[in-house]
């Protein structure tokens, strides 16, 4: 939402072609007239605009250039939209032009007068010798009214803003004075009396309506200073005071402070300096002088952002005082007296130490704001409850345990803030507050909520282990202790736990915590981070793969204590619509383990936590918001927290044994439903899906409310033309079950009762056959719309980057690989499904360079998952001889084997001639000159040893592989091989010995490490770590490929001679997928 800048003036624009003096930025109020003048003769193309401009001192001169610079910088930095942008671009312009002529005009007069510094009138900037004539003396004109006290400043639009603007345009950029006050700020001028120069125009420039607004400049206190001992007079009437604590001279001003009698808002903040880390800095205010409790008008009081320990005493003695802000300072208790501000109506003590409150906080009968979150109270007073009047508490962020009942007499309290505690219980008188419009539980130890409570439609529960047993006290003192941490490379594949437990983390950024006796034994743990393959990785609906599959053997170990483990992934486009789960298989089937998610700062992904007893496989998906209750005899209600509308009633005597229900609702938004069905007349309600753990149909039947779709009342509803609809599980399938049910309408809601559980949605339509066009919008809903890149590397373009980015990620993908690569525009948009495959085919005389692992019957797999990158880089050939020309081929992407849970009309759809093709994109190899491996005259002389560099199990690197690699090193060599650990005088000779072919060089130093290196059964790893050390993650990738497939050949080999036995429990595991 645009917010509203400051109040435009309603003053006269001038005419095309006028110039406008404006007043000078200093001055806190905004323009009070426009001044005109209109020079004769002045063709339009050098329409201009008047700044008044305070000349600065002789000692400025130097500083000039870097005021220019800053305000060029300024106009970089701040990025705006609209009219924004266009004002920041005419300021900063401005200025730096002003200050440029300001230079090498007064260098010039300085010259002139051998040196002398000019005087007032002679120091005033001004343009260049071009447009000097009778608007220059125009521009030396005294302001009159205005109150400017030097000439102004004449710039020529053509110096700011590198077009002509008529004026009328330059007039509507110098509205807000917020932006006028920063800028000159930037510039650095100053307001120090100078000759010519009176307290009055001091006070002119600074004080206005009452007014002293003094924390944007960064000598405020000496600006007070100078102003309290020149005009006394006016300063002590002043009612409103603004100061930055950040100053230096802060405390010698606090002592001026008492003399303001009429002083009615003070504020005293910090946070305007900034450390040489970018952090703000807190101020230096750590106390009041006691006579500051003689300002008897003061209301509104803010101390925020400095370092008081204590709240001063002098406070307490301010019997006016209605608004008190003392937050992000270092208190760790309050006064015992507090309750005296009897007329305070805020208060604000975010972001401190308090560890209680005193009891005399009840007394503040007048209190309707309270704002005490993110300090470490562990208990709160039972006077608490006697602040009648509070309308909103916020206690978020502190160490409670619980909060006393007496907050049940808050009858005039609207919000309550009570997430990120340790609260363990919440009384139920809290459903009792009449005015209780949001009660905020979220991320706290809640195991249980109240039945009155959980009801409500406006309580947030998220993050609470409810349901959940309590966990039992370890009796072992051990595990207090500092445990070991395990830092692996990215060449490890395995560590040991004992008993004593340790931390773990992997080169992938994944954390383990084994507490202490979670294995009685030394345990070996084996891990690998595995592509999901769709065949056992079974998505359900509307659920989002963010992670790789994370798999941990042996498969099936028991711990004798939770083991906790830390996923990294990507964040989900829809936070409030999905929740982030850990899915893992259990040996029998899958399951979504209790998830806590902590998000990281300025980044886009975030980390899953989770505890398990097994290792198997895991993996972070993103699913409907899902809520879950357990359903006694006696009935109970459940509602979505995505939409507290939508609500579940079961009766008394709905079930004789207590069973367990979970509810997921997804939005969808009129837009949606109109797009897909193109008729402005369909409207739907949000889509509802019930499941239960028993196959028994309930014994009564179970009211559903769901929301009248988007425009529809009760007042203007036509029952025929509202459906109610059920689908099966796959959503194949959607019946019309108005006739079946009973309705009840309300003015916003339609309620129905059912016995059984599965998809529910409200349609309003005019069309008949609604179960056709449900099946319809819900397909579209699950498809995702896609764009294809291929790009080459402008470095080497047998290098191709292949990748399947959703719609409204291809223009930031594009931006970001634009300086590397380039290639043709991006596919037209298709459609394709969570976990579908695809393949991408060269052809035209383009193919695969190399064997690869993913590589099926010549073309390259893929499998589409929305957050993840679908993306890879391969090197491609050509058969056709390149020397006499180049070769322009293609690739082309394919649909793969069809998803299981697609609907049938789309597997159908697919089945004709050429249904499976889905884009072609050029590619063009460029005509090449004979290289050093298909010309063997340069290489005469040089032999190539046999290698064998790895293991059976692992893979091997032959000599094949290694001219393969060489061929894409290229300059890197001397990177590549100093982390492969040679030494420089090494590099030296390779280079010298091989001083006229690159190719020999790229051979000598890889050969040779190899050689070195032969015997050493990490040296593949060491490889492919040097490799991502120079910046050739490309060639890493590679190699990795050449391994998995010499894994995966190795296996196939074992295999079928019968040496190994699969287990089980893997068996099982692939089979339940």
């Amino acid at each position: 939402m645009r917010t509203r800048g400051p109040r435009r003036h309603r003053t006269p624009l001038p005419k095309q072609g006028d110039y406008a003096a404006l007043p000078p930025w200093r001055l806190p109020q905004p323009v009070p007239s426009l001044r005109q003048t209109r020079p004769k003769g002045r063709p339009e193309e050098h329409m201009a605009i008047i700044l008044p401009f305070y000349p600065p001192a002789p000692s400025d001169l130097a500083r000039a250039p870097r005021a220019a610079a800053d305000w060029r910088g300024w106009a970089g930095r701040h990025h705006c939209r609209g009219a924004g942008a266009h004002r920041a671009r005419t300021w900063a312009a401005a200025a730096a032009a002003g200050a440029e002529t300001w230079v090498r005009e007064s260098s010039a007069a300085a010259k002139g007068r051998g040196g002398a510094s000019a005087t007032p009138s002679s120091r005033h900037p001004s343009t260049t010798s071009a447009a000097i004539g009778p608007e220059r003396r125009a521009a030396r004109r005294p302001m009159g009214d205005r109150g400017a006290i030097f000439p102004p400043l004449l710039v020529p639009a053509a110096l700011w803003c590198c077009q002509c603007l008529p004026a009328w345009q330059v007039r509507a950029c110098l509205d807000p004075v917020d932006e006028i006050q920063k800028m000159a700020e930037l510039l650095g001028l100053r307001d120090e009396c100078r000759e010519g120069t009176s307290g009055a125009a001091l006070v002119g420039s600074c004080l206005a309506d009452n007014r002293l607004n003094l924390d944007v400049y960064p000598d405020g206190c000496h600006r007070f200073l100078q102003l309290f001992k020149e005009q006394q007079g006016e300063v002590v009437q002043v009612e409103f005071l603004r100061l930055s604590s950040n100053d230096c001279l802060l405390d010698i001003t606090l002592g001026s402070l008492p003399h303001l009698k009429h002083l009615k808002s003070l504020m005293l903040k910090g946070g305007y300096a900034r450390d040489e880390f970018g952090s703000y800095q807190r101020g230096s205010l750590t106390n009041l002088p006691p006579d500051f409790g003689n300002l008897r008008c003061l209301t509104h009081l803010d101390l925020s952002f400095n370092r008081l320990s204590t709240l001063p005493s002098c406070i307490l003695h301010l019997p006016s005082l209605c608004v008190l802000l003392v937050s992000h300072n270092s208190l760790v208790t309050l006064p015992v007296d507090f309750g005296c501000l009897s007329k305070l109506t805020f208060f604000s003590a975010r972001k401190n130490q308090l560890k209680g409150l005193p009891e005399s906080i009840g007394e503040l009968s007048m209190l309707q704001d309270l704002d005490l979150s993110e300090n470490a109270l562990e208990l709160l007073p039972e006077e608490v409850g006697n602040l009648h009047n509070c309308t909103e508490l916020d206690l978020s962020g502190n160490c409670l345990l619980s909060i006393p009942d007496s907050l049940a007499n808050l009858k005039s309290l609207r919000r309550l803030h009570l997430h990120s505690n340790l609260l363990v219980t919440v009384p139920a008188s809290l459903a009792s507050l009449p005015n209780l419009s949001r009660l905020d539980l979220q991320n706290n130890c809640l195991r249980a909520i109240p039945a009155e409570i959980q009801t409500l439609p406006f309580v947030h529960v998220r993050g609470n282990p409810l349901g959940e047993t309590e966990p039992s006290p370890q009796a072992d003192k051990s595990s207090t202790r500092r445990l070991k941490k395990l830092v692996l490379a990215s060449g490890e594949v395995s560590f040991t736990v004992t008993s004593e437990g340790c931390r773990v983390v992997l080169a992938c950024g994944i954390h383990f915590y084994f507490p202490p006796g979670a294995t009685s034994d030394p345990l070996r743990i084996c891990f690998r981070s595995l592509m999901p393959d769709p065949q056992w990785v079974k998505l359900r609906h509307h659920d989002v793969l963010l992670s790789r599959v994370l798999e941990l053997q042996p498969h099936g170990v028991q711990f004798q204590q939770e083991v906790q483990i830390s996923m990294p992934c990507i964040s989900p486009q829809t936070p409030h619509q999905h929740e982030v789960v850990v899915r893992t298989f259990s040996g029998q089937s899958w399951s979504d383990l209790k998830t806590r998610v902590k998000r990281k700062r300025k980044s886009k992904k975030c980390v899953a936590h989770c505890c398990v007893l097994h290792f198997s496989w895991f993996l972070v998906v993103s699913r409907l918001v899902q809520n879950e209750c357990k359903v006694p005899s006696e009935g109970t209600l459940l509602f979505s927290s995505v939409d507290p509308n939508i609500k579940v009633i079961f009766p008394p005597g709905v079930t004789k044994e207590p069973r367990s229900v979970k509810l997921q609702v997804l939005p969808v938004s009129a837009e949606e439903i109109q797009e897909i069905t193109a008729n402005a007349e369909c409207k739907a309600s949000p889509l509802l899906y019930l499941s239960q753990d028993s196959t028994v149909d309930f014994l009564k039947p179970v009211r559903i409310q769901l929301p009248l779709p988007p425009g529809v009342t009760g007042l203007n509803l036509d029952r025929s033309r509202l459906h109610i609809l059920h689908g099966d599980l796959e959503g194949q399938t959607w019946n019309d079950i108005t006739s079946d049910v009973v309705l009840e309408f309300t003015h916003l809601y339609a309620v129905f009762e059912v016995t059984h559980f599965s998809w529910y949605w409200l349609w309003y339509t005019t069309k008949t056959y609604i179960g056709g066009i449900a099946k319809k919008v819900y397909e579209r809903l699950r498809l995702y719309q896609v764009n294809f890149i291929a790009l080459q590397r402008k470095k080497d373009p047998e290098q191709v980057l292949l990748q399947c980015v959703p719609k409204h990620k291809v223009d930031p993908v594009l931006k970001k690989l634009q300086n590397r690569y380039r290639g043709p525009e991006p596919s037209d948009m298709v459609e394709m499904f969570e976990g579908e495959q695809f393949f991408a085919a060269f052809e035209r005389g383009i193919s695969i360079d190399m064997d690869r692992p993913d590589c099926v019957d010549g073309r390259l797999s893929f499998i589409f998952y929305s957050h993840l990158k679908n993306m890879k880089e391969i090197y491609v050939t050509s058969p056709v001889d390149r020397k006499g020309q180049a070769v322009k081929g293609q690739v082309s992407f394919y649909r793969g084997a069809v998803p299981d849970s697609i609907p049938e009309d789309a597997s159908r759809r697919r089945k004709g001639p050429d249904s499976l093709w889905l884009a072609t994109l050029p590619i063009k190899l460029p005509q090449l000159k004979p290289r050093w491996d298909e010309n063997p005259c340069p290489l005469r002389g040089f032999s190539f040893p046999p290698l064998n560099l790895g293991n059976a199990e692992t893979g091997y690197l032959t000599q094949a592989n290694l001219l393969n690699i060489a061929r894409r090193v290229g300059a890197d060599w001397q990177s590549i091989g100093l982390n492969l650990g040679l030494t420089y005088q090494q590099i030296e000779r390779i280079g010298y010995n091989n001083r006229e072919d690159l190719n020999k060089q790229i051979l000598d130093m890889l050969f040779s490490w190899a050689q070195q290196n032969s015997e050493d059964p990490d040296c593949v790893s060491k490889l492919i770590t040097a490799m991502k050390e120079s910046g050739r993650q490309d060639i890493a990738d590679e190699i990795e490929d050449v391994i998995e497939l010499g894994r995966k050949k190795y296996s196939e080999s074992i295999r079928r001679v019968g040496l190994e036995q699969e287990s089980s429990t893997e068996d099982s595991a692939i089979a339940m997928m």
